[in-house]
């Protein structure tokens, strides 16, 4: 290769937009790009060994067995990445491209469970109306035609909620929302939800009168009972399930707290996640179906909110949302 041809390769490498490093034909690395530095944080002098430079064991296997294509699980970087190894600018010289597929993977994981678990909850409610029908072929009493009947209802109900949770997930996920801003008062709005799910153990409320907030309504409304009605399902009978607000660094804090068996730290970023279930035991009817918080999720988001979950100082669990006092988004 021409010293002005290595020159525009150089450069052409230096500035691409993955990892790339030359290796000489001792194993080497001659030459990493921007994007290697960047990802490795490499500061040691090259030329160095391909271990050196990386941390990465699995990328030397590779390059000695000459297995290629490969997939690599970068140990120390924590990171998943498929390897190409081509001929370099001189006859000793071999360029490794690495491209990240972290995110690739991980969305691929998410798309096998979300199949999974929709095929888990919706296996159940349709076994069920196919047994109920088999049995209403049979001709019953009808006593028990009426039992039957009334079974099919609830179950097409249960697969009817499903399919309207998604569509909601689907329309949040898939656009921007219009957001219907108005100015109200928090205490009211609280007192309304538990007042509407009738829930059926003491709430104690913690809300300013004067605590007023310019959001969607609607939708906060909507976040609201799904954490209510979800410290109901998890807290013993007779327990009380506490609400409180309150303003801090400029942003409403509401925080609904139940006092059932709480929930390891493990799953407290996950069961904001679709059909995600701390305890796959419990029955559809006492643990729901594993969407509400997924849609409380992006409902927060949408209003330029965060939402997060905590263990409570006395036991229980505690949900927490964050809100700004008003809402930047218009219609």
């Amino acid at each position: 290769m021409e010293p002005h041809e290595r020159d525009g390769f150089a450069d052409m490498l230096e500035h691409a937009p993955i990892v790339a490093m030359v290796i000489d034909s001792e194993g080497k690395v001659v030459r990493a790009n921007a994007a290697a530095r960047r990802f490795f944080d490499i500061d040691v002098q090259l030329p160095a060994s391909l271990i050196e430079v990386t941390v990465e064991s699995r990328l030397f296997e590779i390059v000695r067995n000459g297995e290629l294509p490969a997939v690599a699980n970068l140990v120390h970087h924590r990171r998943t990445v498929e390897v190409h190894i081509v001929p370099g600018p001189e006859p000793w010289l071999r360029i490794m491209f690495l491209v990240d597929i972290t995110d690739v993977r991980r969305l691929a994981t998410v798309r096998q469970e979300f199949v999974a678990n929709l095929v888990h909850e919706l296996k159940t409610p349709i076994t069920s109306l196919r047994l109920t029908a088999e049995s209403l072929l049979t001709d019953p009493p009808v006593k028990e035609r009426h039992r039957f009947a009334d079974r099919i209802v609830r179950e097409a109900d249960f697969i009817s909620k499903i399919i309207d949770n998604l569509r909601q997930l689907g329309e949040i996920e898939m656009g921007s929302p219009k957001v219907e801003r108005s100015t109200f008062a928090l205490d009211e709005l609280v007192r309304d939800s538990v007042h509407r799910l009738g829930i059926e153990r003491p709430v104690e409320l913690t809300v300013p009168q004067d605590l007023a907030i310019t959001t969607d309504r609607a939708k906060l409304v909507q976040a609201l009972d799904n954490l209510l009605d979800n410290a109901a399902k998890f807290s013993p009978a007779g327990t009380a399930i506490d609400v409180d607000a309150k303003v801090a660094d400029g942003q409403v804090v509401i925080s609904v707290r139940d006092r059932g068996p709480g929930i390891s730290p493990e799953h407290w970023s996950r069961v904001f996640e679709r059909f995600y279930k701390v305890d796959r035991a419990r029955t559809r009817e006492a643990g729901g179906f594993g969407l509400g918080l997924a849609i409380t999720k992006h409902l927060i988001q949408v209003l330029g909110g965060t939402i997060w979950t905590e263990a409570a100082r006395d036991g229980g669990q505690v949900f927490r949302i964050s809100l700004p006092r008003e809402v930047l988004t218009g219609a």
